[in-house]
């Protein structure tokens, strides 16, 4: 597809340069870890080369609108996809296509084809990993800066809330984090 590796080049340099310090967990690390599980579930799933690489662009823009505000990030997110991926030569169809991927990554998810759930899961992948408490201790040090929770005590009780109405849309996620994400739920509750 042609324009990707240039639109790649200018979304990372955006995410290398242009996001607060304060987004611990919203930064290139969490982007560049949602393309390393997407692109298993490429593999995995065997999904073409056009969808593919949609998929890829979804994924390296569907938090870098964090670089204007963290206040509806998501359609700040497609206004710059939109200019980015324009500048690039893509089609209109394209674009519509990945803005669909950057919404569908806005919670509560709602996923409307394969290509959304996959970035859905990959984007919370986390969840049922055993790097949770890292990566939820990132999210929690950004939160206080942005939110009014203050506290771990605060923070464990949203996260409980959030794990516990959060659904994986794929078959791999279901089988392979659900089960883990339950485990965490149960830990957690230990805390509150």
């Amino acid at each position: 597809m042609k324009g990707y590796n240039k639109l790649r080049k200018m979304v990372l340099e955006i995410l290398s340069t242009k996001l607060s310090k304060d987004f611990y967990y919203h930064g290139i690390d969490h982007t560049l870890d949602v393309l390393k599980v997407s692109n298993r579930y490429i593999k995995r799933e065997k999904i073409n080369t056009q969808d593919a690489k949609l998929l890829r662009i979804g994924v390296l823009l569907h938090d870098i609108g964090f670089a204007e505000s963290h206040i509806n990030h998501e359609a700040k997110s497609v206004e710059i996809a939109e200019r980015l991926m324009s500048e690039c030569g893509f089609s209109k169809d394209h674009i519509k296509i990945v803005n669909g991927l950057i919404l569908s990554t806005k919670v509560p998810q709602m996923p409307k084809n394969n290509l959304e759930k996959i970035i859905c899961d990959a984007d919370l992948d986390y969840l049922g990993r055993s790097d949770f408490y890292s990566r939820s201790d990132l999210l929690f040090e950004e939160l206080k800066t942005y939110t009014n929770i203050e506290n771990k005590l605060e923070w464990n009780k949203l996260q409980v809330k959030f794990l516990k109405a959060h659904k994986y849309h794929t078959k791999f996620a279901n089988k392979h984090r659900q089960p883990q994400k339950e485990k965490r739920i149960l830990e957690i509750e230990l805390l509150i």
